[in-house]
């Protein structure tokens, strides 16, 4: 037979039968275990002061919990399945299960999304970011410092993510027209962390750098009627926000210091490229116009007119002028996001509404019913430890239902203790799988783990004293006192 029939030489597995199916059947092992011990302990009586929902509740919770750490399923598969057991189990009504995915926060998510989604398609995110860098970047700090306030005032207003990619796309152009190699530029490694660290760092001021804030107010309201404006939070935030942003560059350019003289010719590139998109579309500006109106009205209007509500109106506003269409949006917004959102917070009301929260938070932090503070800084430094190995959602999904509990307990503002949790848990600056935005960077074949790992590091260790210092002196001139 000619070699040319033959593309790939066949393999032969020599391996025992039992170990060939044992290694393609592991995940079917591993969900198996998972549905006997879950079984086992559903069977069981429920421990003292835990009543028959709530052990049923906390048995529930600990599977997602497992699956949402492994991943062997979507995040959003998980979600709909604790949706769907939460009946079944019997530990809340149908109706009351389904109606709790109804969240306003969740269609304060979805509006988000599509007004990003929107300023994505329309070009109006990457004429802003071109005309900045050419207009602010003019010399290689500069270039630098642009791509990092760029990527984290952006990420203010729209998902970080979202940034992230539309970002990588502008500097990638950038390296590949200053000719830097991958492998020894610490130029390159400098521009590609200050887009990952910008948005981490941007992400966390505003309900729209990403809907783990959304849901955790989300889960606050459901669970003690309690909320927050757009602007508290932001003003809760900015005191997190803006030293790190000043540190954070400062940090990232000791660490990667330029090897390069001159940005002209990244520079050139660009100009080219804006001259190519032309003048600003009509539906540029309309868009423009609607992000613009909406923020107004999340800032001023927000507590009168609900934050869902204005989101709406705003993304209605885009098709009434039709400068989106639905088929743009759909390849932009994760729905699958959406459907996890919903259930999380499904399955923290009924962790809430069962006592099963309670339970947990009066045998975990019960010996620190006397310092309120070190509660604090615990429940936060878990979200920021968490925060790197899994989904920043999942982890409010896990602690938000034990936070909210400890108001009776320990008599923490509830808002509070939101805080905590939800600010950490976006500050995910060392690992790949932190964060969308972290995994963009990497996948630009500039960094290698270990230079993320350790600057990132060491700027958590700030971002943690910036917060409880924060959280001890700042907030209570807030009305948010410990």
């Amino acid at each position: 037979m000619s070699d040319n029939y033959v593309e790939k030489p066949l393999k032969i597995d020599r391996r025992p039968l039992w170990r060939v199916l044992a290694d393609r059947t592991r995940r079917y092992q591993i969900l198996a275990v998972v549905f006997v011990i879950l079984a086992i302990l559903f069977a069981l009586e429920p421990p003292e002061g835990l009543s028959t929902a709530g052990h049923r509740a906390l048995i529930l919770f600990a599977g997602c919990t497992f699956l949402w750490i492994s991943g062997i399923i979507p995040l959003a598969v998980t979600s709909l399945l604790a949706m769907a057991a939460i009946p079944l189990m019997g530990i809340l009504e149908r109706r009351q299960t389904f109606a709790l995915f109804g969240n306003e926060a969740l269609f304060f998510i979805l509006g988000a999304f599509i007004l990003a989604a929107a300023m994505t398609s329309s070009g109006l995110s990457a004429r802003l970011a071109r005309s900045m860098l050419v207009r602010f970047g003019k010399t290689p700090t500069r270039l630098a410092l642009t791509v990092f306030l760029l990527s984290a005032f952006l990420s203010f207003a729209m998902s970080e993510h979202a940034v992230a990619a539309m970002m990588f796309t502008v500097v990638a152009a950038i390296v590949r027209s200053l000719d830097l190699p991958p492998s020894g530029s610490r130029y390159g490694k400098l521009l590609f962390m200050s887009i990952g660290w910008g948005c981490v760092i941007g992400g966390i001021a505003t309900f729209l750098g990403g809907a783990r804030a959304p849901l955790a107010v989300g889960m606050l309201r459901e669970s003690t009627g309690l909320d927050f404006t757009f602007w508290e939070w932001t003003a809760a935030a900015l005191p997190i926000v803006l030293p790190l942003m000043l540190v954070g560059f400062v940090f990232l350019h000791w660490v990667f210091p330029k090897d390069i003289a001159s940005v002209e010719k990244g520079i050139q590139f660009l100009s080219r490229q804006r001259l190519e998109m032309g003048r600003i579309t009509i539906q540029e500006k309309i868009v423009a116009a609607i992000m613009v109106l909406t923020l107004a009205g999340w800032i001023f209007l927000g507590r009168e007119l609900g934050l869902a509500s204005i989101a709406i109106v705003a993304t209605a506003a885009l098709f009434v002028f039709n400068v989106v269409t639905w088929k743009a949006i759909e390849e932009y917004v994760n729905w699958g996001v959406i459907l996890m959102y919903g259930g999380a917070i499904t399955l923290a009301a009924a962790l809430d509404r069962s006592g099963a929260a309670q339970w947990i938070a009066d045998q975990g932090l019960s010996g620190l019913s006397d310092s309120p503070f070190l509660v604090i800084s615990v429940m936060a430094m878990l979200s920021l430890v968490l925060t790197e190995c899994i989904s920043n959602a999942a982890v409010i999904a896990i602690l938000m239902p034990i936070g909210m509990s400890l108001e009776a307990t320990m008599g923490i503002d509830p808002r509070l203790m939101t805080l905590a949790i939800a600010l950490p848990s976006g500050l995910a600056f060392c690992l790949p799988m932190g964060t969308p935005a972290n995994a963009i960077v990497f996948s630009s074949g500039f960094l290698k783990v270990r230079e993320m790992i350790l600057p990132g590091l060491v700027v958590q260790v700030f971002a943690m004293i910036l917060f409880l210092a924060t959280a001890r002196f700042v907030w209570p001139l807030m009305g948010l006192g410990i």
